[in-house]
């Protein structure tokens, strides 16, 4: 279970979250969604540990960020603009990146890109926008994480990918990960959430998703 208790955040004097409380739990697929601005983003990278919170504490598996861990153990994440090497394919960018926790085997590359439908020996810089997309979501997934953290996952993606990308994401909730997504439009990501959370000026509040 991934836990905020009372997460407050404070940049330059603006406060981008206030307070805010949620038990987000296994197996289930959020969806945040909010105006840019909102705090969504904020909130990924609160859970991801790549930002220490001004006020209150997150809590993974009992165990408190930046006390007990310094990240997540295990943990998928696309925020913002990723950086991917350029001029390697899109499995040998998979490959460098395995060589961090050593916890992917070729078998698990070679499976997340022909899941997200990328196949393909052409140098990353060759890529389209929806081609570098769904090598995001390879990155995301190919260690088979349970928390995976997605900001705006759709971007760039044609409807046919949206579709490849929602079936890869329920794959990943009956295997047990935790999904949080981020949009500016709810509609993007009702259909396939578990749980709508709106965001709006550094709050949050689970509201209802009619499918």
């Amino acid at each position: 279970m991934y836990v905020l208790n009372n997460v407050s955040k404070t940049i330059k004097g603006q406060d981008v979250l206030k307070e805010v409380n949620y038990n987000f739990e296994k197996g289930t697929i959020y969806g945040l969604c909010g105006p840019n601005g909102s705090g969504k983003t904020m909130i990924l990278r609160v859970l991801s540990g790549l930002v220490i919170p001004t006020k209150g504490t997150v809590e993974i598996n009992d165990k408190i960020l930046h006390k007990d861990i310094s990240f997540p153990p295990s943990v998928g994440i696309i925020i913002e603009n990723m950086e991917l090497l350029p001029k390697l394919t899109a499995k040998d960018n998979l490959i460098a990146l395995s060589e961090i926790k050593k916890v992917a085997t070729e078998e698990d590359i070679n499976d997340a890109l022909k899941r997200v439908g990328l196949e393909t020996d052409k140098p990353v810089k060759k890529y389209s926008l929806g081609m570098r997309q769904r090598l995001n979501i390879a990155q995301a997934i190919f260690e088979k994480p349970d928390l995976i953290l997605l900001d705006e996952p759709t971007n760039a993606l044609d409807e046919d990918g949206v579709k490849l990308i929602y079936n890869v994401l329920e794959e990943e909730r009956e295997r047990g990960a935790c999904i949080i997504m981020a949009t500016h439009n709810k509609s993007d990501f009702s259909t396939i959430c578990d749980k709508i959370l709106k965001v709006s000026e550094g709050k949050m509040e689970e509201i209802n998703n009619e499918k």
